[in-house]
């Protein structure tokens, strides 16, 4: 007797369901690309019991004619493929010709579709084992409705494996998430259990794009995102950033679609934690909804059977491309980077900007957008009309505060030189009034208190400045009057020894003056009022981690960033007026300096109002 048989047609169809069907969230993802397919501009959900009980989506797409409705059902039948070339340029959703075959098979289906060219539609049911399907006349408009019940009646041990209602709606509701962030011509509305959730307006203009996100993803984070629109050499990626201080403790609402897919990729992933290596807050997840498009010829869709991965054929470029993009936009946030920007006022504490303003304020924790604690927020700003009440144009002197500060911290400003005001501007970091503690500024801007965390905000200052000298391998050397002795292990010696253009590269004259001495002849100039022993010693220390030249390529900045704590200004330094303003005008000119190196806030904004309340002034 034959050992080798067919498997009859049913148990085939569960058992590829187990592939595409999972819970009813990946019914809903499948009924929805199929109406996304369709062309449907109005699509309708409604969901009973989480989906276990019901799920019915309603679209006004192109329909299924009589004639086609029976092969609907089976397995491997689609319209959007017919050859190989197709396949290797897929611009579809979906493309197996599986979905409706695998539902079928483990549910009550039933599908009533009308192509437009009669007056009547026509549906379609599964019944018995052989999955026979029965067709008949039923009103119809234009369109398609797909009707799911009972989802694994016929396999009760999968059933098991279903959790509660609500927390299989909760999957349910963020796969109509991700779908109707991705097509905004397309209106939607999903209910359960009789009560509509979402109602999503179509509409592809720019206010009703960033509605319906902020509907989807909070207004929150809508408030705290940055817009990004690049296009070259074929590729373009648009959508909306978080800002650094809006993290999250989970990877909760990162959203990547490329050619309207929603996708997962590790190289996407490695792009995106790259741009934001420098900005973002240990342990914290950066916010996104990007879009990236690119010739469907050069992206494989089909290499996971629900279609949550891709693989790009040029990997390297889009790598490049994704994380150079996201980069240089974060780059651009510092204080005054958004001439219009507002600070807005709310009933809290915590100040929440309007939308399309650089955003100031910092969310709590984990309350719909994470963020890294302390009230108020950091980045926006800008050139604000008229000086501020009681502050002397004689402080407004940049050559002056440059001057100063630059003395105090043995470097010139980062980034681009800070101008000093024009005549009846206020700078958007203020002017300064006091120093706290030996660790905070205090400044007075138009909108009211700004305070500062000196030392932060110069970590960030020198880090930016070590990173583009060492671009251009510019980082210059200050000769010590006195060099240093210090003692090391023998492996320390032999590896300065061994390795002397690593230390000039860094700005560093190292020299081995005994089996284990090191005479220190020369630093970075940035750091010169740095403790020269401890520096060196922790530079070395960095360096003999990594190992190989490769290596300590690879980690620079983590080792920069090191150099530009150990040079920057200490807490309980006392600074006046002058350093203190040139300190806030290069926060001004320096990217990223919403952030120190380690990824926290630098600064924070509260206003005229807020103060008030704080004292109950008015009430």
């Amino acid at each position: 007797m034959a050992k080798i048989h067919r498997l009859d047609s049913r148990l085939a169809n569960q058992i590829a369901a187990g592939e595409v069907v999972e819970r009813p969230a990946s019914v809903l993802k499948e009924l929805l690309e199929n109406a996304l397919d369709a062309e449907a501009r109005q699509i309708t959900v409604d969901v009973e019991q989480g989906g276990i009980k019901l799920i019915k989506v309603r679209d006004d797409g192109t329909g299924i004619g009589e004639e086609d409705l029976p092969l609907a059902l089976s397995r491997h039948a689609t319209s959007k493929i017919q050859s190989q070339e197709d396949l290797e340029a897929i611009g579809t959703l979906g493309f197996r010709g599986e979905a409706l075959a695998a539902i079928s098979s483990v549910s009550r289906l039933t599908l009533a579709s009308n192509d437009g060219a009669q007056a009547q539609g026509w549906q379609v049911s599964v019944e018995g084992r052989d999955m026979a399907p029965s067709v008949a006349p039923a009103a119809h408009p234009r369109g398609t409705t797909v009707t799911m019940r009972d989802l694994f009646f016929n396999t009760p041990a999968r059933r098991r494996f279903l959790r509660t209602e609500k927390t299989e709606f909760n999957h349910l509701e963020e796969v109509f998430r991700r779908v109707a962030l991705s097509e905004f011509q397309t209106a939607f509305r999903l209910t359960h259990n009789q009560k509509v959730i979402h109602q999503l307006p179509a509409g592809d203009d720019a206010t009703l794009r960033a509605a319906r996100v902020a509907r989807l993803c909070g207004r929150a984070f809508m408030e705290q995102a940055m817009e990004v629109d690049i296009e070259h050499g074929g590729l373009r990626l648009h959508g909306w950033m978080g800002l650094p201080t809006f993290s999250r403790s989970q990877a909760d609402l990162q959203y990547f679609y490329v050619n309207g897919r929603v996708i997962r990729d590790k190289v996407v992933n490695h792009a995106v934690r790259q741009a934001y290596s420098d900005v973002l807050y240990h342990g914290r997840h950066p916010a996104y909804v990007l879009f990236f498009e690119v010739d469907p010829a050069l992206v494989d869709v089909n290499v996971h059977p629900t279609k949550h991965e891709v693989r790009f054929r040029e990997q390297r470029m889009v790598h490049d491309f994704l994380f150079r993009t996201l980069h240089r936009t974060i780059a651009e946030v510092r204080p005054g980077a958004d001439g219009h920007a507002e600070v807005p006022l709310t009933d809290q504490v915590q100040p929440a900007p309007t939308q399309g303003s650089m955003p100031l304020t910092t969310p709590r924790p984990d309350t719909g957008g994470g963020g890294v604690g302390g009230a108020g927020g950091f980045g926006g700003g800008g050139g604000y009309p008229g000086p501020v009440p009681g502050r002397p144009a004689a402080v407004a002197d940049g050559a002056r505060q440059a001057g100063a500060y630059g003395a105090l911290v043995g470097a010139p400003a980062a980034g681009t030189p800070a101008a000093a005001p024009q005549p009846g501007q206020t700078p958007p970091l203020g002017y300064a009034v006091a120093q706290l503690h030996g660790i905070f500024i205090i400044a007075e801007n138009e909108h009211g208190m700004v305070l500062v965390d000196m030392h932060a905000a110069h970590e960030r200052i020198t880090y930016e400045r070590l990173k583009r000298d060492w671009a251009e391998a510019k980082v210059r050397s200050q000769p010590l009057l006195v060099p240093v002795s210090m003692a090391v292990s023998s492996r320390e010696a032999d590896f300065a020894e061994q390795q002397p253009e690593v230390f000039e590269r860094l700005g560093f004259l190292v020299e081995r003056a005994g089996p284990e001495t090191l005479v220190v002849r020369e630093v970075p100039a940035l750091l010169r009022n740095a403790d020269s022993e401890t520096l060196v010693r922790d530079v070395l220390s960095d360096l003999l981690a990594q190992g190989s030249s490769e290596r300590i390529e690879q980690q620079l900045d983590a080792l920069l960033s090191s150099m530009a704590c150990h040079g920057s200004v200490r807490a309980n330094r006392r600074l006046t007026v002058p350093e203190m303003n040139a300190l806030l005008r290069d926060m001004e000119a320096t990217e990223r300096s919403g952030q120190c190196n380690h990824g926290r806030p630098t600064w924070t904004q509260m206003s005229v109002k807020e103060l008030d309340r704080l004292f109950m002034r008015g009430q």
